[in-house]
């Protein structure tokens, strides 16, 4: 693996690679704010039930054609926290996780190796679940840790520079999935170098409330009313520079 900057240009090439999951749903379905919220909440359950965490620490989903996982512990199984937000967390075992570790600033320069899914909730059979997925980010596919991503932390910089083309007066929420840093705040960072082997620390989900929901955003529509499911090893950490802000 090689280091590489993605930021905002990795989200870009995420965007523009998402593809439709086989599974067709209904996505024409125009569902109120109260509504979405309760679609998400359920859909975020049924694919905890459906999913597993595999030896890497990568979300696997149960075969149905054969019993070879069917030993694996559902996602649901774990000890989770769902935070007021309806972000979902869930920690791996302790002997996975950094010790001490070094805790995450709100401005910090992250290096993750990550797999990133969004998905539509809608009703297929009468039951609520996660379908349409894309693919947001993925290091297993790439091989790359993920540098420095716009959707944690946007330097200030683009922003500026965004108004100063669009005339506009965009804030962070134009670029950062607000949910993904809360729920990060519950884990703490490696200190692994990029060639480095992964091993999956955890997963955040976030509900579409807690990402772009139906705001004006960096994506326009593409993303508006999808969930995400971050799944990731934070393999460091370090302050930024007012240089590189």
């Amino acid at each position: 693996m090689k280091k590489i900057l993605l930021g905002i240009a990795l989200s870009v090439v995420a965007l523009q690679s998402c593809k439709k999951d086989d599974d067709e749903v209904d996505t024409t379905v125009v569902l109120t704010v109260d509504e979405q919220k309760t679609y998400d909440d359920e859909a975020a359950k049924d694919f905890m039930t459906k999913n597993y965490i595999n030896s890497k620490g990568v979300i696997t989903a149960f075969d149905s054609t054969t019993d070879t996982d069917d030993n694996e512990k559902k996602l649901i199984d774990y000890d989770y926290v769902t935070l007021p937000s309806g972000v979902i967390y869930i920690k791996r075992e302790d002997s996975l996780q950094p010790n001490p570790g070094k805790q995450i600033g709100t401005k910090d320069v992250v290096s993750l190796f990550q797999v990133v899914k969004s998905y539509v909730s809608a009703k297929v059979d009468d039951k609520i679940v996660f379908g349409s997925e894309s693919t947001f980010a993925s290091s297993v596919a790439s091989g790359n840790v993920i540098t420095d991503p716009a959707y944690y932390y946007v330097k200030q910089s683009v922003i500026d520079a965004y108004n100063t083309a669009n005339s506009t007066t965009i804030g962070r929420s134009f670029y950062e999935i607000e949910g993904f840093q809360e729920g990060l705040k519950y884990f703490k960072s490696f200190d692994l170098d990029d060639s480095a082997n992964y091993n999956m620390q955890g997963i955040i989900i976030v509900p579409s409330r807690a990402a772009f929901a139906r705001d004006n955003n960096f994506y326009g529509t593409s993303y508006n009313n999808r969930s995400f499911v971050f799944n990731f090893q934070i393999y460091n950490t370090r302050e930024r520079l007012s240089t590189e802000d």
